[in-house]
């Protein structure tokens, strides 16, 4: 079913909103996080910068699933190997995955941890983990190695964008970045 914004071989414009405006959050969070854990310094206000907008994602990709369900994405070509279609299909699916289990990671960690979950002035997430020492350890280590593998997915992403782009040419690049 093709919306009434969507052509043959494009996303539709939601998704492509959705898609660059979610590539250029995750790729902040993903340094943030990293800095954060760096320096004592800026860790407080980046903090609170990383759990709305880590919320913000969470919900954003939620909007993305169901954006995705109602409108199918564009067909791969035609002469793509095999290997190359199914590898295309499950780092996006693991995409989605990651990028809704690092809120969740994320929301369920401070849980544990005892910790508010301050959105902003005013405005708390609810615990959905009870409070537990170990549990936080466990759920730190999960968040954090689930940051590693989504950078690398988000890496290989990027990388066979490109390939699209400036190697085949095959419109699979110009299917999301322009109409």
């Amino acid at each position: 079913m093709n919306a009434p914004n969507q052509t043959p071989g494009h996303f539709n414009l939601l998704a492509r909103v959705l898609h660059w405006t979610m590539a250029v959050m995750i790729l902040a969070m993903l340094f943030i996080g990293v800095t954060m854990m760096a320096s004592l310094h800026l860790r407080p206000i980046l903090v609170d910068i990383h759990r709305p907008l880590g919320i913000a994602i969470g919900l954003l990709v939620l909007l993305r699933l169901y954006n995705r369900l109602r409108h199918r994405p564009p067909p791969l070509p035609a002469d793509l190997p095999w290997w190359q279609a199914l590898a295309a299909k499950a780092s996006h699916w693991l995409l989605y995955a990651l990028m809704l289990a690092m809120p969740l990671l994320g929301w369920s960690m401070l849980s544990a941890g005892g910790y508010a979950i301050v959105l902003w002035s005013g405005f708390n997430l609810p615990p959905i983990a009870p409070h537990s020492a170990a549990l936080y350890t466990a759920l730190r280590s999960a968040h954090s190695l689930l940051a590693y593998v989504l950078f690398a997915t988000v890496l290989m992403h990027l990388g066979a964008a490109l390939y699209h782009a400036w190697v085949r040419r095959d419109g699979v690049f110009e299917s999301m970045a322009k109409k």
